[in-house]
């Protein structure tokens, strides 16, 4: 099976070949298969062999203490290093930036092109223009910037009027500002944003790129949300990393979400969850070994095309970009952390249960992303020039991050008292039983130090507080932090199940947009 063939696969189905698609469908079948093991496990092992998963649980709230203090130093370090990012001066370093023997067909680094899509489907008017306010307000110039509102036919209705409207505010202020209308029902596709971008940059390819003779490698492409607003020195900060990392076309870049531009409006547990989610990306961003493109992100344009576009039959098309780059350049290709933010919507609906339901969807729709698993793994079967290394290390941190996600909260929570309630008899009067809930409580007290630290640095990231809030809010906001064990089962490991075992029993989800509203 060639790169071009294994690259397009988005389910079993998609595979012709018998034996190929029961392959890829006991891959499909593993994340899930893994999770309901291991908790199954437990449960039972709690019952027949109390001491053994006491033990287990012990063990493991020590190691889950030192990960939370490991990944705390790494937050710290990753909210200085932002700071500082933000304070350089990028255009200046760029005019200073000495680029005789480049690879790339330049001569200046304005030569460089940035290549935006903002895809949009259900948001108004208000989300779109603050997200292309902030594209104004960039450094870079805009003579060098090729912006493209993707729409989608399904709702062009609604959607007329706001394009309409953004051309006319937002025309003349790029080297060019396009719209395209991804169809509707087009076979073999999910709708959603990863099909929409594919279908707009192949158009724009057509539309601009080509007839212009710009080389792809003098093109970045940036793929935000519509609720996407860039800092003011994105680009440019963007475009010397570019320039200075060697091989760049077989790199993408990661900036840091901040989920802050409604924070204030938004719900406590909306609250929470967008800055796990920021904090999340922050301390993976000082483990670049381990990082996959997430939300909003950027990459070459020669890049995107040599994968073949991004995958149109693919729920999380952010983090499946970066395994078709990396499959396709056999194991060559990597995510550089830039250490800079983007700023984007908390999930926040038009009703408190309905922000509930919402945020459940979100991380579902995210947590999805265990199909990534199998599309990996059928490609490692089928790659035989990456090295068994780099595929055992990738295997491993994918089957980890997935299992832990949909386990480790469930765990934690119950596995302290669970061998007491329902272990034998004999149990019950050991050292071990009585000390358990008392051992487990205070190891999870030590690692509360994450939570302060997690606190403190979600009150450096607000934006200025809106008039009318009190001086006491930033203490309410603190406090939140204490919900979050509790926040994390049933908005983080329950839904990272119901994605498994959705993918386990071949009920497919769809990519379901999350609704912005202000």
């Amino acid at each position: 099976m060639t790169n071009a063939d294994y690259l397009k696969v988005g389910m079993a189905s998609d595979l012709k070949d018998p034996k190929n698609r029961v392959v890829f469908r006991f891959l499909e079948i593993l994340p899930g298969l893994l999770s309901w093991g291991t908790l199954t496990a437990l449960f039972l092992l709690s019952w027949l062999k109390p001491f053994f998963v006491a033990v287990f649980i012990i063990a493991f709230t020590i190691y889950w203490f030192f990960r939370t203090v490991y990944f705390s130093f790494h937050l710290r370090s990753s909210y200085q290093r932002m700071k500082v990012n933000e304070k350089t001066d990028w255009l200046e370093k760029l005019n200073n930036l000495n680029i005789d023997g480049s690879s790339l067909p330049i001569n200046s680094w304005k030569d460089i092109y940035h290549l935006v899509f903002l895809p949009i489907c259900k948001e108004p008017l208000e989300i779109a223009r603050e997200a292309f306010s902030a594209l104004i307000k960039t450094d870079y110039p805009k003579d060098k910037m090729i912006v493209v509102l993707a729409a989608e036919e399904s709702n062009r209705a609604n959607l007329e009027l706001i394009v309409s409207k953004i051309q006319q505010e937002f025309g003349g202020s790029f080297f060019k500002l396009l719209a395209t209308w991804h169809p509707a029902g087009l076979p073999g596709e999910i709708p959603g944003h990863g099909s929409n971008d594919a279908w707009a940059a192949k158009e724009v390819r057509k539309m601009a790129i080509d007839p212009l003779q710009i080389p792809y490698e003098n093109i970045i492409v940036s793929s935000f949300d519509i609720d996407t607003c860039v800092f003011p020195k994105y680009f440019s900060c963007l475009t010397h990393y570019y320039l200075t990392t060697e091989n760049q076309i077989r790199v993408s870049f990661q900036p840091i979400p901040l989920y802050i531009n409604n924070i204030w409006q938004a719900p406590f547990f909306s609250r929470i969850f967008s800055f796990t989610s920021t904090f999340w990306q922050m301390m993976c961003q000082e483990r670049p070994e381990k990082l996959l493109t997430f939300s909003s992100h950027s990459m070459p344009f020669r890049a995107l095309v040599d994968a073949g576009f991004k995958q149109v039959n693919a729920v999380s098309d952010d983090s499946r970009i970066f395994w078709q780059c990396f499959l396709n350049y056999n194991g060559d290709y990597k995510v550089i952390p830039i250490f800079y933010p983007v700023s984007m919507d908390a999930n926040v609906s038009k009703s408190f249960w309905r922000t509930i339901k919402n945020i459940y969807k979100q991380q579902r729709r995210w947590a999805y992303g265990a199909a990534d698993i199998a599309f990996v793994f059928f490609g490692f079967l089928n790659n035989k020039k990456i090295s068994r290394l780099k595929k055992f290390l990738k295997v491993i941190d994918l089957l980890e991050g997935h299992w832990s996600w949909a386990t480790a909260s469930i765990m934690i929570f119950f596995l302290g008292w669970l061998p007491i309630a329902i272990g034998v008899p004999e149990f019950s009067q050991a050292l071990i039983a009585y000390s358990l809930p008392k051992t487990i409580s205070r190891i999870l007290t030590f690692s509360m130090v994450g939570l302060i630290l997690s606190a403190y640095f979600a009150i450096l990231l607000l934006p200025p507080k809106p008039s009318g809030y009190g001086r006491f809010k930033y203490l309410f906001l603190a406090v939140e932090w204490l919900l979050l064990p509790l926040i994390m089962i049933f908005f983080s490991s329950l839904p990272a199940l119901e994605a498994q075992t959705r993918l386990m029993m071949g009920k497919y989800l769809g990519f379901w947009p999350t609704e912005k509203t202000r």
